[in-house]
């Protein structure tokens, strides 16, 4: 099955991860691809450590990417993340292939769309492949299973609340 979670809300990478922990706790193997995230204490790379069968790759810099002018840095980690995803899916290695943030690559310009429903239409059936991020192009619906789409309501942000450990990372 191929499963998009998306929207304007806090909470797409944690449901995947969610699903990681899920399936890891009954012997499934997973891999989460980050895109645009690189050398920054996320806590899950702490805790993927600790859970046999999950394992966390990041292809990205520790800086925020310029969506309107993304630098050449950028656009080369997204290129060779596209690239460990395609080496990935041609595998059996894994049964649960997690591309976190791919949708927002898409959308600041890294990677094409079509780059991502060509990966979609290789993806063995015997694999579960997630796809995370905001800004989902509409071409990508009729080639997911499942969307859920995660929107914002209240969010403390607003009110000035800077990011926690452990809570937003």
């Amino acid at each position: 099955m191929i499963q998009i979670y998306t929207g304007n809300g806090k909470g797409k990478t944690t449901a995947a991860l969610g699903l990681a922990m899920r399936a890891v706790g009954h012997g499934l193997k997973v891999i989460m691809i980050q895109f645009m995230k690189g050398k920054i204490n996320y806590g899950e790379l702490a805790a993927a450590k600790s859970l046999p069968g999950f394992i966390i790759e990041q292809y990205g810099r520790p800086d925020f990417v310029n969506p309107e002018q993304p630098d050449k840095e950028d656009i080369r980690l997204a290129q060779k993340g596209l690239q460990r995803a395609q080496e990935v899916i041609a595998g059996t290695k894994y049964d649960i292939v997690i591309l976190d943030e791919i949708i927002v690559a898409v959308s600041f310009g890294l990677i094409k769309v079509q780059e991502v429903i060509d990966l979609i239409k290789r993806t063995p059936t015997d694999m579960e492949l997630v796809l995370t991020g905001r800004y989902m192009p509409p071409e990508l619906e009729q080639h997911a299973d499942l969307i859920s789409e995660i929107k914002e309501t209240k969010h403390y942000f607003q009110k000035g609340t800077k990011s926690r450990q452990g809570i937003d990372y």
